[in-house]
């Protein structure tokens, strides 16, 4: 692959813009060409490229302070956590990268984290089940995008003030926003931070099942827990308006969370012979800092073409530092040390647009989006009582450079008023170069042309508002590796076994590259109901999965290439005001989902065969009142569990979840309010199960335990 060079970058904008010119020239004094959407337009219903759209007022519904909460409520979106807590968003029950999460439809910085970013500083999120050429098309499940909010149309200030209550987390949030506007400029201001203490007890247990039956390894896992995290947002925006009309805006987005986190996992062993370390101390500490800022500038000419461009730079930086101090099995010191882990990342980013609409219905549009990220990574380990294998390198010293370029054209072309079709290609190339004392040095270079096409129909109706509608649309997507995947660091358990064996890259990782088809068939009945029955299939060549292996002294987790997968999905989802089946009844919105999922890969045999950690099912149920100052509602979303087999030895399980959410909204006045939030009211747990069988020493499982109360989260909203 070969990266963008910027000497045809330079021709690129340099002709975009003396388009412009002569078109403005061309036609001074002419009208200018303004589209104009009616008042009734719906993105979920009128658009072409097919969409989801949360607005504003159905994300702040439940006072959630982590936008992970929100969007376990959404269609087709699934919501899972991990070891160490980590969030997974999944769509068509896939993560790990099959489902893109963008912020302003861009990438989104190294380090960053969805439960950093508050609700309120989002203005909607867009949820994509099928590529556009706009954005990156690394999205196999889907994109995420999530908008945060931007130009002020008035002068806002508005101050919230809540805490969270429950058995294991507790403490302050607030959020605010501030914006005004004059004639020519503008600018808005928010901040959002919260303060939780952590007190907790998880566990798990270990069992092995030797080939004949016997089980002669069994032990158990408690673990008292304790901590505190503090997180804060800050989100400022200017915008001007030029003289000639251009329009010129400066934004930034800070996110900070700084967590101490002490833990005692003591490992009880009634069958076999004790771990190496049963009774460990850590105390960690997990800083993460992540700051982007843009600029961007756009030209409407009156000719109907406009131009938009935008130049940015990112820089974040993750710090763990982790001590332990282990006994082992007779009391005596096992380890007593500390390890440290400290990324930093920087990088620049250039984006830019054209859009015209010409005679016939198209609209076309092509654009660019160039970036370039360095990262530093240090990794210390110290001990004063464990010994080293000889040449173990203690101190390690990584830098990656990684250079992405993607140009793109599509054309929205509206044949007549029931037909309209997307045409659009995304060509994107990344380049990875990384070097350092405890790697080989390394390239790797890729590069995926992806072509999208998705059509629209609306079958005729005599009012030209409601009736039913097809959706179609055949796409090309891929799955890059991330830099974690390919850079061969290690990352070891204190208790190493198959079932927590040390990751380690792969440099050898090629991207996975995936053609799809989805179609879909919507009703639309009345004002604000419709009903929509969707499926997709996927194709997916060099499908990455996970080996476990044990290289003669500790087991190793690391992907590599397989051969090849296939998913498939079906998706029903409805919502409607109860008076649309009953005039006179009460104003109540109801809503209702259900996501099935399928996967196969070739190499792996049955019966459970299926993609990693794949969610099989997903529903949602939903309902929302109102009746002058009182508003109030409640949700339900529910997981499916079940054994998975994802390799031809490796298993995983996961518990079934459903999460039960209530909230009330009382208005004492329209600029103060009382807002209630119940979550997690069944206080449902996060349960998994991961297994490795070996033909000789039979089959390996581990299973954890992360506890979650329900949580009672109060907030006073006022405006001024």
């Amino acid at each position: 692959m070969t990266l963008l060079r910027p000497r045809y970058l330079v021709v690129l904008v340099a002709g975009i813009c003396a388009q412009a010119s002569a078109q403005q020239t061309a036609t001074d004094g002419a009208i200018a060409q303004v589209e104009v959407k009616g008042a009734s337009y719906d993105a979920r219903r009128d658009d072409t490229a097919a969409r989801i759209v949360v607005n504003r007022e159905e994300l702040v519904r439940y006072g959630d302070s982590n936008v992970a909460d929100v969007l376990k409520r959404i269609p087709g979106v699934t919501v899972t956590t991990g070891s160490g807590r980590s969030t997974q968003v999944r769509m068509r029950g896939l993560g790990g990268g099959y489902t893109q999460i963008l912020v302003n439809g861009e990438r989104t910085p190294a380090g960053f984290a969805l439960d950093t970013l508050s609700p309120d500083m989002i203005e909607r999120i867009e949820v994509l089940r099928v590529a556009t050429a706009e954005f990156s098309a690394e999205s196999v499940a889907g994109t995420i995008n999530i908008v945060l909010r931007k130009k002020a149309n008035k002068r806002e200030r508005e101050a919230k003030l809540g805490y969270l209550l429950s058995e294991d987390f507790r403490g302050p949030t607030f959020s605010t926003q501030l914006a005004d506007r004059g004639d020519k400029s503008s600018w808005s201001f928010s901040a959002s931070g919260n303060h939780d203490s952590l007190d907790r007890e998880w566990g798990g247990s270990e069992q092995n099942i030797r080939p004949d039956g016997v089980v002669d390894m069994a032990r158990t896992t408690h673990a008292p827990e304790k901590g505190h995290m503090n997180r804060l947002n800050l989100s400022p925006r200017l915008n001007w308006t030029l003289d000639n009309g251009d329009t010129l805006a400066w934004e930034t987005m800070f996110n900070s969370s700084s967590f101490r986190n002490g833990a005692h996992p003591i490992v009880t062993t009634t069958i076999g012979l004790p771990p190496r370390t049963p009774d460990l101390q850590t105390f960690g500490e997990f800083d993460d800092r992540m700051l982007k800022s843009d600029l961007s500038w756009s030209r409407s000419t009156e000719s109907g073409l406009k131009l938009e461009a935008k130049l940015g730079a990112e820089w974040s930086s993750n710090k763990r530092f982790l001590r332990r101090r282990g006994l082992d099995a007779t009391g005596l010191p096992e380890t007593d040390g500390s390890t440290l882990s400290d990324n930093h990342a920087r990088g620049l980013n250039s984006t830019g647009k054209a859009t015209r609409t010409l005679d016939g219905g198209h609209v076309l549009a092509m654009g660019w989006d160039l970036r370039v990220n360095a990262n530093s990574e240090i990794r210390v380990e110290r001990d004063r009582v464990r010994v080293f294998p000889a040449g173990m390198r203690l101190d390690e010293d990584v830098r990656a450079r990684v250079g992405r370029a993607a140009l793109y054209a599509q054309d929205e072309w509206t044949i007549d008023t029931q037909w309209s079709v997307y045409f659009g290609a995304r060509w994107e190339g990344v380049r990875t170069q990384v070097r350092g004392n405890a790697v080989e040095p390394t390239r790797v270079r890729s590069s995926v042309l992806s072509p999208v096409l998705q059509t629209l129909y609306k079958f005729p109706t005599k009012d030209d508002k409601q009736g039913d509608q097809l959706r179609f649309a055949v796409s090309r997507t891929y799955k890059a590796p991330d830099l974690g995947s390919i850079v061969p660091l290690r990352s070891e358990w204190e208790n190493n076994s198959a079932t927590e064996a040390d990751f380690r890259g792969n440099p050898d990782l090629k991207p996975e590259l995936a053609w799809g088809i989805d179609a879909a068939w919507e009703h639309y009945w009345a004002e604000g109901a419709m009903l929509s029955v969707s499926g997709a299939l996927r194709r997916i060549d060099d499908y990455i999965s996970n080996h476990i292996f044990f290289d003669g002294r500790r087991w190793i987790f690391t992907p590599v290439n397989d051969d090849r997968a296939v998913m498939r999905s079906l998706e029903i989802e409805t919502k409607f005001p109860l008076k649309a089946l009953f005039a006179d009844a009460p104003a109540i919105d109801l809503r209702a989902s259900v996501s099935r999922n399928w996967s196969q890969v070739e190499s792996v045999p049955g019966p459970h065969n299926r993609m990693e950690q794949q969610t099989p099912l997903t529903a949602n149920l939903g309902a929302d009142y109102k009746s002058g100052k009182l508003a109030l509602g409640a949700s339900v979303a529910h997981r499916r569990g079940g054994y998975i087999q994802v390799d031809v030895n490796r298993g995983f399980y996961r518990v079934a979840r459903t999460d039960l959410d209530t909230y009330a909204v009382w208005s004492f006045t329209p600029k103060t309010r009382l807002r209630v939030a119940l979550s997690n009211l069944l206080a449902e747990a996060d349960s998994f199960e991961p297994s490795y069988f070996d033909p000789v020493t039979g089959l390996e499982k581990r299973s954890w335990n992360y506890p979650s109360g329900v949580k009672l989260r109060t907030t006073l909203e006022m405006k001024f």
